[in-house]
């Protein structure tokens, strides 16, 4: 108690359900949530991620189940990402550029089945095309070239914009990528289509399960540590999203999530723009392996990680979660 307040007890708010609910500062609900997806080959295919428990690769047409679902449950954007047979991944990652590829064939069956009713975002990077699992083009010695791989990546957003793509999400940190894709956007008719930028995505020791769902993990050759960002940084975190935002960004991912939620709440507190964050598959999979383990009890884990992204400035979370997060909070 203070001097300036001496009858004040902050616990009389607390007394009673109703009076938390009437003082409670953050608010969570199924608008505030973006299900990423995996996307398969085949018809019928639902192909469980061992690395990911409670998670599946599914075929287009399942995929269009999903978004029903998510219809149905509150949640207003899928983010698609496509698992590329083998045999369609080369060196150059050509077959991101395919207009009847995996991810296009996605996009168009749900804007068919749901119409205007879920907004798609589209992941914009080359490694579930490549042969060597990194997200551009590469030299001899296996440098990621920066200039040559943002040409690729305009025809990539292009093409997901033609599908029926809403957002366009460049998650491949190459500089000076989301002004050239905006301008592109915008001589070629899809003005209305959204960027998200991955503004402050980080070398992090947390995307493993992600690369099991995208059959990545044993073809990544070498690292990403040159382009994307060094978890020790976070003033550079701000230098790039100013970028992003100058160069037409409508709004900016942190990514991973819960392990950066200074970043986030730096981002949102300087620019004053619309932040989302990712919790990644290893955030996932620790809350699964925890649950597992009889240490935490899912729903009140997932709840209370999604609030903490609220609370930090989030305006929406991708979350393999979300159907679950979406139906507790629609109870």
């Amino acid at each position: 108690m203070t001097a300036s307040y001496p009858h004040l007890r902050l616990r009389r708010a607390r007394a009673t359900g109703w009076s938390r609910a009437l003082h409670r500062e953050t608010v969570l609900t199924p608008a505030n949530l973006i299900w990423p997806l995996f996307v398969a080959e085949g018809r019928g295919v639902e192909e469980p991620i061992g690395s990911l428990p409670g998670v599946s690769r599914w075929s287009v047409e399942l995929i269009v189940e999903r978004a029903r679902e998510a219809v149905a449950l509150g949640i207003p954007c899928l983010a698609l990402f496509p698992n590329t047979p083998a045999e369609k991944r080369s060196d150059n990652g050509e077959e991101a550029l395919n207009p009847d590829n995996l991810m296009c064939r996605a996009i168009r069956a749900i804007r068919d089945a749901c119409g205007s009713d879920i907004g798609v975002l589209t992941d914009v990077a080359l490694d579930p095309y490549t042969a060597h699992g990194q997200d551009g083009l590469v030299d001899g010695a296996g440098y990621v070239l920066n200039d040559v791989t943002v040409s690729v990546l305009v025809a990539q957003s292009l093409n997901q914009a033609a599908a029926g793509a809403d957002i366009i999400a460049p998650s491949d940190m190459m500089d000076g990528r989301v002004g050239v894709i905006r301008a592109a956007l915008e001589r070629e008719g899809h003005e209305n289509v959204q960027i998200m930028s991955y503004a402050a995505k980080y070398a992090s020791a947390f995307y493993g399960p992600f690369r099991d769902a995208v059959s990545t993990r044993g073809l990544l050759k070498g690292d990403k540590k040159t382009y994307q960002m060094d978890p020790a940084n976070s003033e550079e975190a701000l230098r790039e999203v100013a970028l992003d935002l100058a160069e037409g960004a409508d709004s900016v991912m942190v990514k991973p999530g819960l392990p950066y939620l200074d970043i986030v709440r730096r981002v949102k507190e300087r620019f004053a723009v619309p932040v989302f964050a990712y919790q990644v598959s290893g955030e996932y999979a620790m809350i699964e392996a925890a649950v597992a383990a009889g240490v935490g009890e899912r729903d009140a884990l997932v709840l209370e990680t999604l609030l903490a992204f609220r609370r930090a400035g989030c305006s929406g979370v991708l979350t393999y979660h979300a159907p679950l997060a979406a139906r507790l909070l629609g109870a």
